[in-house]
C-alpha cells in the first residue's frame, strides 16, 4: 500500500504539471491574440430580459458613452435599439463593433448587421469572447476605474477594449477566471497561480507597454514595477501630462535607479523627444547606438528603420568592454524593426447565418469557428452556438498528433465540418479534416510500437450496462496508460 500511494501521488504531481502547462500555453495564445488596434469602438454586452448594454470607448480606450437597449423578447424594442445604435455609431465615428458571445450573442449579431446594412454604416462587427467579463465588472478594480458606471456596462467597456488589445485588458482579470485551462480546480491552486502570474508577466514584457496610455493593472506586470510604483507612474502622468522621455521615469515616487533598471527597456514612449524610446534598445545601451550613427555619419533618427544600412553592419566593429557582440547584434535588430509587435495580423472568423443553436446544426455542415481552448484530448471550437464543440485529437489532422498544440492554439480561426450533434445532453462533434464524413470511425491511435491502428471491427462489443465515457473518458485512459507506461 505505501508503495502504491507513493506511485499515484508521484503520477498525480506529473498529471498537474501537465495540465498547469496546458492551462499556461493556452492562456499565453489568448494574451498574444492578435489586437484590432487604436480604433474607436462599440461594445456590446448582449441580453435578453435585462436588455444589451453598450459602452463606445475611443481609440485610447476612453468611454464616450453607455446606454442600454432592448431589441429582443420581452421588450421588443427593436426599431428604437436600432436608432440608438445607429446614432452612436455616426456620432462618435466608431470603427468596430465587439459583441459579446453569451447569451442571446447570434440575435444581437444579427440585429447589429441589420443596423449597419440599413443605415449604410461603414463599420465591422466581431464577436468577442466576454469570458471574465462579469469577474472584471464586478471587481475592485473595475469599482476604482469606473465608479459612476452600472456594474453591467463595466462588461461592455471591457468587451469592446479586449477587442482594442487583448493583453491590456485581460490583465485586469483572474487568469483562472478566462476559462481556458484543463482540470483547473483539480490542481494545486497556489503553483497553478504562480505559473499562470509568469505567463502574464512574459507576455507583457515581450509586447511592451506604451507608458503614457497604459493602466496601472498593466504597468504591474511590468519588470521592475510593484503595484505601488504602477500607480505613482498613472499619478505623475494624470498631474503633469505625458512623459517625453524614458528619463523623467525617475522623478515618479519610489522608483529607484534599480526598478528603472529593470523597467525601461520594456516601457515605450511613442512620439517622444529621443525616437529610441519607442523601442525595446534601453537606455544605457544608447551610447552604442550614438557609437553606431558616428562612425557612419549618420543621424540616430536616420538609423532606425534603415534595413539596407543595418543589414551591411558587423556587430563586432561596435563592442566595448560593457557590450558584447550578443548584445550589439539585438541592438541592431531592434533598430531595423523597433518596437515590433510579436503578435499576429488581425483577423477573425465569420459565423454562419441561420445557425444560432446547437438544434441548428446538422452532420456534414462545414463552419468556420474560433478555437476557444485547447486539451491533450483536442480542441474546443466556438462555432457561434452559445455551445463549444470538440475536435477529438484524431480529427484535427490527416496525420498522426501527439499533441494537439502542434496544430492548433486559442485563438486560432479555423473550418470544421460537424460530424455529430447531441441536442438533449449539448455535445457537438467536429473535424478538422473536412473529408471525413459523418458516420465514419472519427479516432484513430498509435500503439507503443509507433504503428497506427484502425478501429477492430471483430472486437468485443460492449455491453448496456458498460458505461461510455467518450471522448473524456479515453483521454483519461490514454494518459493513465501512458503515465504507467
Amino acid at each position: 500500500m505505501h508503495m502504491e500511494t507513493e506511485l499515484m501521488g508521484a503520477m498525480k504531481e506529473r498529471a498537474e504539471i501537465e495540465a498547469i502547462e496546458v492551462f499556461a500555453t493556452n492562456l499565453k495564445d489568448l494574451l498574444m491574440a492578435a489586437p484590432a488596434g487604436p480604433k474607436a469602438t462599440l461594445g456590446l454586452d448582449p441580453g435578453l430580459r435585462t436588455g444589451s448594454k453598450i459602452a463606445v470607448v475611443d481609440a485610447t480606450g476612453k468611454v464616450l458613452a453607455t446606454e442600454t437597449i432592448y431589441p429582443h423578447p420581452p421588450q421588443n424594442q427593436y426599431d428604437k435599439a436600432a436608432q440608438v445604435v445607429e446614432k452612436l455609431i455616426r456620432k462618435h465615428e466608431v470603427d468596430l463593433v465587439a459583441i459579446g458571445n453569451g447569451t442571446a450573442s447570434r440575435e444581437t449579431d444579427s440585429f447589429v448587421a441589420d443596423v449597419i446594412k440599413r443605415g449604410n454604416l461603414k463599420c465591422q462587427k466581431i464577436m468577442v469572447s466576454e469570458a471574465g467579463a462579469s469577474v472584471y465588472s464586478a471587481s475592485e478594480l473595475a469599482a476604482k476605474e469606473f465608479p459612476q458606471l452600472d456594474v453591467s456596462l463595466r462588461g461592455a467597456v471591457s468587451i469592446a477594449r479586449r477587442l482594442q488589445d487583448p493583453l491590456a485588458e485581460l490583465v485586469k482579470i483572474d487568469p483562472k477566471s478566462i476559462g481556458v485551462g484543463q482540470y483547473q480546480h483539480d490542481v494545486s491552486q497556489s503553483m497553478l497561480a504562480k505559473r499562470l502570474d509568469a505567463v502574464v508577466e512574459d507576455c507583457v514584457n515581450a509586447v511592451g507597454v506604451d507608458v503614457n496610455t497604459a493602466s496601472a493593472a498593466l504597468l504591474t506586470r511590468v519588470a521592475g514595477l510593484s503595484t505601488t510604483i504602477a500607480q505613482n507612474v498613472v499619478d505623475y502622468r494624470d498631474v503633469n501630462g505625458r512623459f517625453e522621455t524614458r528619463t523623467t521615469l525617475k522623478k515618479v515616487a519610489r522608483l529607484g535607479p534599480k526598478a528603472f533598471e529593470q523597467c525601461a527597456g520594456f516601457l515605450r514612449i511613442m512620439d517622444g523627444k529621443n525616437p529610441l524610446d519607442s523601442s525595446a534598445v534601453h537606455p544605457e545601451a544608447y551610447p552604442v547606438v550614438k557609437n553606431i550613427a558616428e562612425k557612419n555619419g549618420k543621424a540616430v533618427k536616420t538609423l532606425i528603420g534603415d534595413s539596407q544600412f543595418l543589414s551591411g553592419l558587423k556587430a563586432v566593429d561596435y563592442t566595448d568592454e560593457e557590450f558584447g557582440v550578443p548584445t550589439v547584434t539585438d541592438i541592431i535588430k531592434e533598430l531595423d524593426k523597433p518596437g515590433r509587435d510579436p503578435r499576429p495580423e488581425f483577423k477573425t472568423a465569420a459565423f454562419a447565418e441561420g445557425v444560432n443553436r446547437v438544434s441548428d446544426l446538422e452532420p456534414g455542415m462545414v463552419l468556420e469557428g474560433v478555437v476557444s481552448n485547447v486539451a491533450n484530448f483536442g480542441a474546443f471550437v466556438d462555432i457561434g452556438v452559445h455551445q463549444d464543440g470538440l475536435v477529438h485529437i484524431s480529427a484535427l489532422s490527416d496525420r498522426f498528433v501527439s499533441d494537439p498544440r502542434d496544430v492548433v492554439k486559442a485563438g486560432d480561426v479555423v473550418k470544421v465540418k460537424v460530424m455529430e450533434v447531441d441536442v438533449q445532453r449539448k455535445r457537438i462533434g467536429l473535424s478538422m479534416r473536412l473529408s471525413d464524413e459523418p458516420g465514419q470511425a472519427q479516432r484513430t491511435s498509435r500503439p507503443a510500437n509507433g504503428q497506427r491502428q484502425t478501429p477492430n471491427k471483430h472486437a468485443k462489443k460492449r455491453t448496456s450496462n458498460e458505461p461510455n465515457n467518450g471522448a473524456m473518458g479515453g483521454a483519461f485512459a490514454a494518459a493513465f496508460a501512458k503515465a504507467k507506461r
